[in-house]
């Protein structure tokens, strides 16, 4: 096996959102030798609590803005001299692109984009571009499928959300091809844990369970899908980070599969409640690919396996949530059977928001440094060593 890659200072997209937490996280306290810079626009599944554990952590910084910022994510990247870019952030929730698909194009495509044009104008700086895509770019997998799609299946996406992944997968690969960029891209099965917005199959039925509400289902349930603890999922991420090889593909999966009625009883035994009182059929997604499956052995051979059984993980889920049941605030909308991205919570202007982005900055009593102005027309953008504000970071 070739020698592990060392990244020095790494950016890390949409980290306070879900996963990239976790991953985050994780990163920073294993590598105390790394800088992790994390970057996120605050949407409204995103939480600043989600960092809390490494908020004043020496080598982490957290800055607010957008990636479809061309001016901030070059800035970033020259200043903080980034040499590793993991790429979470994303619009990912399937409903909301069926009524919503332009703000996926312009997130998972055009923000992607911008990234890549910015990497390639430092040319020789980017050792590392990890890019994290989705299970569901390869389409519906045939019910009586005995293997999983593998790295070099067809992408064949059927809902809006899955099309703009797969087209930054394109952008993606054409970088690596065109110009060199050392890309990696990721394909992972459905993931869950604490931290998760409720807006999700699992923490939606656990929080509806938590009220006594009836737990809705698309369709009859039939639906199988793969779920990865989110711990598991952020050592896959390490291992990739290190061990994976530039231009490669690598799917993060499993072989355990669950239909969203085994999900359902599943938690409703946790809440000693009667399935069948319980669930609730609903009208389904306009369209809602009947099965999942990854071939995970490209992965396995890098060294990473799963670890948290399956009963061991939902409990772990369901503790956190009984736990932090108002870490997100309202989310009534959110837990609704048909979601929509005008009902969801918005995190921008609250004045949690801006208390924790206070007490982010407080934490990070850094080198102040400078952009040109030019660069931050009537802006401001928030981060762990100050405000930068037109330009300035004060």
């Amino acid at each position: 096996m070739a020698t592990p890659y060392k990244p020095k200072n790494i950016l890390i997209t949409g980290a306070a959102g879900f996963i990239a937490s976790h991953v985050a996280t994780r990163i920073a306290k294993n590598y105390p030798d790394y800088k992790i810079v994390v970057l996120d626009k605050l949407d409204y599944c995103s939480n600043l609590k989600n960092l809390l554990p490494v908020s004043s952590s020496p080598n982490f910084k957290f800055v607010k803005g957008d990636i479809a910022s061309s001016d901030l994510v070059n800035f970033i990247l020259v200043t903080e001299n980034i040499d590793t870019v993991m790429h979470f952030a994303a619009q990912t929730h399937v409903d909301n692109s069926f009524g919503n698909s332009f703000e996926f194009t312009k997130n998972n495509i055009y923000g992607t984009h911008v990234l890549l044009e910015a990497c390639r104008q430092i040319t020789g700086q980017i050792k590392r571009f990890i890019h994290v895509s989705t299970d569901e770019v390869y389409g519906e997998t045939d019910e009586d499928a005995v293997v999983g799609n593998h790295e070099a299946s067809q992408l064949l996406p059927t809902n809006p959300y899955a099309a703009t992944k797969a087209g930054a997968e394109m952008l993606v690969m054409a970088y690596g091809r065109s110009y060199g960029l050392p890309v990696i891209t990721t394909r992972g099965n459905n993931v869950y844990g604490p931290n998760q917005f409720p807006e999700k199959l699992i923490p939606k039925f656990i929080l509806l369970a938590m009220r006594g509400e009836p737990l809705p289902i698309h369709g009859d349930g039939s639906n199988v899908r793969s779920y990865l603890f989110c711990e598991d999922v952020a050592e896959a991420f390490e291992v990739i980070l290190h061990c994976g090889e530039v231009g490669h593909v690598y799917n993060i999966g499993t072989n355990k599969e669950r239909t969203v009625m085994d999900v359902a009883k599943d938690i409703c035994k946790i809440f000693n409640l009667d399935a069948e009182k319980t669930i609730k059929f609903v009208d389904n997604r306009p369209f809602n690919d009947q099965r999942y499956f990854l071939d995970d052995e490209k992965l396995k051979g890098l060294g990473w396996s799963e670890r948290t059984h399956w009963e061991e993980g939902l409990r772990k889920t369901v503790e956190w949530y009984v736990s932090n049941s108002d870490y997100w605030g309202d989310v009534s909308g959110a837990l609704l059977p048909h979601p929509k991205a005008g009902m969801m919570p918005g995190n921008e202007g609250s004045e949690q928001i801006k208390g924790m982005l206070t007490q982010f900055i407080t934490q990070h009593q850094t080198k102040v440094v400078s952009a040109p102005a030019s660069e931050y027309p009537a802006k401001t953008v928030e981060n762990g060593a100050g405000l930068y504000t037109n330009g300035t970071v004060h």
